[in-house]
């Protein structure tokens, strides 16, 4: 009986230090050398995580950026321009300057200009709601105002006030991107923040043909075109019944503006129109 224990435990040891031998040289052989350039590229990262690259975590960022050998295509939202910059130097290559970008909400049809026509009682969620019917109003394209976007926010940088429209804080927006993939209606658009924060841009999404849309939102795209013509630059296109500007086309020159019948363009950050000043002058002396 002893010797049976014995034998046991010897050819237990054997089998361990076999065993132990072997997967020695299998992960000698198999082992896998980690640039010492991820973990740099990694410390310069912002260690957010968003996602807003692309990429699973500031850690994948950085092993897909070493292991490309290239900046071309990447970008940290979050760390910006700066961080890039840091990135080339440590990998010894050269950056592109990047155009700032700020989320834009293509919607304009709040309570008041979309009437609703039905209440929705369920999980207060804009994806849930999505999912189950076209929502409260009879525009099944518009935002539904339950704020998936802000709590995708990261940054607190976008908040869903009483109007139901979602509203971003330009200087607390990175451009992660995080809103636009949580919202379910697809309105919210990372574009160019253009010279001085002024854009030009069609807030709506809405692709029913004019008079449907019309009925349904009063400040809706009834892709009518008549913006396109306004457009000397070729910015503009109509598809689906929606018009849309191309802000790298765009010359702020802001004609499409004035020329929309439904009020659906919109301008931003810029000046007060001459003719508005005018009119409140003459109002004034009046």
């Amino acid at each position: 009986m002893s010797s049976t224990i014995i034998y046991t435990a010897v050819s237990l040891c054997a089998i361990g230090i076999t065993s132990s031998v072997v997967l020695y040289f299998v992960a000698r052989k198999f082992r896998v050398e980690e640039d010492p350039r991820v973990g740099q590229v990694e410390e310069l990262l912002p260690g957010a995580n968003c996602g807003g690259c692309g990429q699973p975590g500031c850690r994948g960022l950085s092993e897909a950026v070493v292991r490309a050998n290239s900046l071309e295509g990447f970008s940290c939202p979050v760390g910006g321009a700066a961080t890039l910059s840091g990135i080339a130097a440590v990998l010894g290559l050269e950056v592109d300057a990047r155009v700032p970008r700020v989320a834009v909400a293509r919607c304009n049809g709040d309570r008041e200009r979309r009437p609703r026509t039905s209440h929705y009682e369920g999980y207060a969620s804009c994806a849930v709601e999505h999912a189950l019917y076209r929502g409260e109003s009879d525009c099944p394209f518009g935002c539904l105002g339950l704020g998936d976007c802000a709590r995708a926010c990261a940054f607190d940088a976008l908040r869903v006030p009483g109007a139901g429209l979602p509203v971003v804080d330009e200087e607390a927006c990175l451009a992660c991107g995080a809103c636009v993939k949580a919202c379910p209606r697809k309105i919210i658009e990372l574009r160019d923040k253009g010279v001085k924060g002024r854009r030009v841009f069609v807030g709506c999404v809405n692709r029913d043909r004019g008079v449907p849309a019309r009925a349904a939102c009063g400040v809706a795209c009834i892709g009518c075109g008549i913006c396109v013509k306004e457009c000397s630059f070729e910015a503009i296109t109509v598809a689906n019944n929606l018009a849309y500007i191309d802000p790298r086309k765009c010359k702020l020159c802001r004609k499409c503006v004035g020329a929309c019948p439904t009020g659906a363009i919109h301008e931003v950050h810029f000046p007060p129109r001459k003719v508005a000043l005018e009119t409140s002058k003459v109002e004034t002396e009046k």
